[in-house]
């Protein structure tokens, strides 16, 4: 079976301000990236548009109803000092929501053995009722639960290493035992949370932070001695990659010091565990990275891994 690759030219409507480290060149840079020879079998589509009955799965109803009001039909609109909206917002960010759904289905019924979804704005930061950290909606989070809701499944796993902490992840499944949500990232950075004492109320959050300047021996060693043995246990029928790709040395927002392969090593590592518990699915969802030749590195690392390039 090949992988699935979705994205959408929507993605590149969603305006930023100048100067903004969330722009449409990232989406041009992981075109880029995956225009090499190796990923020519690639099954390429476009991200759908998802219903909002979908989005409801983790989002409040109001928080939902609200932001669809605010959507500008010109200029700019600001939500916090991160986070704004332009006239192709909206569309950019149901794609989002589309495409992780789309992918999840293709991989849960068999079609495809993983999927790669490349859309922007990232969702991990976006919590039940709150936007934030240019995120606002949880494609990952929405993914995993009509992955349950959908095909019946009774554990899900989320795996973020994007260098921010995915509190908006965190926030939607601390009391839920039936989702796992796993992160490495930096810390103290934004969004401030992450801390390895916050464990959720079933011991189903597992948060390995990493100081500034660490680099792969302490991001493979925290996946090593950590999160793969806790995923292990839980052993999950689905999972979900938060794909954010700013742990790499060269991004400006955070000072970890990630290489390229250091991204195809977990992919790799992840792809194990589904092997052996999930029956290989695997469905990975674009987050950050902000330095335009880290990200397609990290991408081509990433996506070799998923195809076996």
């Amino acid at each position: 079976m090949s992988t699935l690759y979705l994205s959408h030219e929507a993605c590149l409507d969603h305006a930023t301000p100048s100067g903004h480290p969330e722009r449409a060149d990232r989406l041009r840079a992981v075109e880029e990236a995956l225009t090499e020879e190796r990923f020519a079998l690639l099954d390429r589509d476009e991200a759908p548009e998802a219903d909002l009955d979908l989005v409801l799965l983790c989002h409040n109803e109001h928080y939902v109803t609200e932001l669809r009001h605010m959507a500008p039909t010109s200029g700019i609109v600001y939500l916090d000092g991160d986070t704004s909206m332009s006239p192709g917002t909206w569309e950019a960010v149901m794609r989002g929501v589309g495409g992780a759904v789309a992918a999840t289905e293709s991989v849960m019924s068999g079609r495809h053995r993983n999927a790669f979804v490349a859309v922007r704005p990232p969702g991990h930061h976006a919590e039940i009722n709150k936007p934030m950290g240019f995120c606002f909606f949880d494609n990952v989070a929405i993914a995993a639960r009509y992955a349950q809701r959908t095909f019946g499944i009774e554990r899900a796993a989320i795996i973020d290493f994007d260098v921010h902490h995915g509190n908006g992840t965190q926030d939607i499944f601390w009391a839920d035992k039936s989702v796992m949500y796993c992160s490495t990232h930096q810390m103290p950075l934004f969004p401030g949370t992450g801390a390895r004492g916050e464990r959720g109320e079933h011991d189903t959050i597992v948060n390995a932070p990493l100081a500034s300047e660490d680099g792969s021996l302490e991001f493979r060693s925290a996946f090593e001695n950590l999160i793969l043995p806790q995923l292990t246990k839980f052993s999950p029928e689905l999972v979900i990659i938060s794909a954010g790709f700013d742990a790499h040395y060269r991004d400006p927002l955070a000072s970890l010091n990630l290489r390229a392969e250091d991204f195809g090593w977990v992919t790799r590592k992840l792809m194990d565990l589904a092997d052996k518990c999930a029956g290989g699915r695997v469905v990975s969802v674009l987050e950050g990275g902000y330095d335009l030749q880290g990200l397609k590195e990290s991408v081509s690392a990433h996506v070799a891994a998923l195809t076996g390039a």
